[in-house]
């Protein structure tokens, strides 16, 4: 091979490398839509139907998805943000600015998605996500990994714990999504009741949620960690090879065993009385974030090893859609709320856990076909399209795909 077949040969190679990154993170991000999804399901968004009975069903999505698929999101969040930031410095652009008005605009959508669904999670990310820009100035990946164990380690609620320890009653009083009662709105009020609901009492229990277990803290942490992975290329070598993949699963693998049996006997499991046990709690929510970390890295590794064999077109059909979440993720909400709400057809109260959840597939089914059909004639999803133009103040930005010259 001469030396300007090995530069080609190289070149290609890193252009590879590059598209599969891209392809399998966006195969990450529809993999993360569908766990979502499957939550939202079986819990009837927000009526609580699988969590007052529980069912195989529920107990097989949750152990599969629950804080997971929202973490695998967080984390690629930060890759997101890496990964705009770096492109844009390599055409010698500060887009801090543009960046922070990017993420202002995504508070907007899902301040108004909340108003449909509390769950909403873009205003919590579009929040947390201002972090990102001062500690993007971090250029040592080392001091980024520090911050991300920092976060890992739920200092927050360890101060909240030591506090309450010390007598403090505002620390040490029951957070306030243990009493919320507001769910039953959603089987009996008007559409105006939803909204009004979901912007106060939801809007408080989601945080009291992303407070109480540590999901702030550790949000924080994935997107440095995120950005570190952006940095490294990790997702591109994850994918393209087995041993690496291997070694994360083996990593994942003992931890779970070092939890389930050095940390999870060292956490009491009664309660005295009335009080609210907040060092029995924050310690619970410690353990099950590495539990959550450990089973994420293993899903992505799995994902990667498949996408790297014979069987790649299982994960590729997740790739579409991983290109719309903004728009899918939203859908979700704007279609099965009015079908399961009260002040729609209140299917909830027909359908039970196994129904919502078949129905839930077959919708995440229908988005993928949504997806490719779109995608044939457009560049970006509706929502995605909006977002881009809104951010550079240019509404002039492509969105048909250019036809091929024949």
């Amino acid at each position: 091979m001469t030396d300007e077949q090995a530069a080609a040969h190289s070149s290609t190679t890193v252009a590879k490398a590059k598209s599969s990154r891209l392809e399998f993170v966006d195969a990450l991000r529809g993999y993360a839509l569908l766990g979502l999804l499957m939550v939202h399901s079986v819990d009837g968004f927000g009526t609580g139907t699988a969590r007052a009975v529980p069912t195989v069903w529920s107990d097989v999505v949750y152990f599969l998805f629950e804080s997971k698929a929202f973490t695998i999101f967080a984390l690629l969040f930060g890759f997101g943000f890496a990964t705009i930031m770096a492109n844009q410095r390599a055409r010698g652009v500060d887009f801090t600015k543009r960046f922070a008005w990017r993420l202002l605009l995504l508070l907007a959508v899902g301040t108004l998605h909340s108003l449909i669904y509390w769950g909403d999670i873009l205003q919590v990310l579009a929040l947390i996500g201002l972090l990102l820009i001062p500690i993007d100035k971090i250029r040592s990946n080392t001091v980024l990994l520090v911050i991300a164990l920092a976060c890992f380690l739920q200092l927050p609620l360890l101060a909240q714990w030591l506090a309450a320890e010390a007598g403090n009653a505002l620390a040490a009083r029951q957070p306030y999504f243990m009493g919320a009662t507001f769910f039953e709105t959603f089987k009996t009020g008007d559409f105006a009741d939803v909204v009004m609901t979901n912007a106060t009492a939801g809007q408080q229990f989601k945080w009291s949620v992303n407070w109480s277990f540590g999901r702030v803290s550790e949000i924080a942490g994935l997107f440095a960690l995120g950005m570190v992975m952006q940095r490294t290329a990790f997702f591109a070598r994850l994918s393209q090879e087995h041993r690496l993949a291997l070694k994360v699963i083996v990593c994942g693998g003992l931890l779970i065993a070092a939890l389930h049996f050095l940390a999870e006997p060292l956490i009491p499991t009664s309660f005295d009385g009335d009080k609210f046990p907040l060092g029995v709690f924050s310690a619970s929510a410690f353990v099950n974030q590495w539990y959550s970390l450990a089973f994420v890295a293993i899903q992505i590794s799995l994902l990667a090893m498949l996408w790297n064999s014979p069987a790649r077109k299982l994960v590729e059909i997740f790739k579409l859609p991983g290109r719309m979440t903004l728009t899918l993720y939203v859908a979700h909400s704007v279609i099965a709320v009015p079908v399961l709400y009260s002040f729609g057809l209140g299917m909830w109260d027909d359908w039970s856990t196994r129904d919502m959840l078949f129905a839930g597939l077959v919708f995440y089914g229908a988005q993928i076909v949504f997806a490719r059909w779109w995608y044939a004639r457009y560049r970006y999803g509706p929502l995605e399209w909006t977002w881009r133009a809104a951010t550079l103040t240019d509404w002039k930005v492509p969105m048909r795909v250019t036809p091929r010259a024949t």
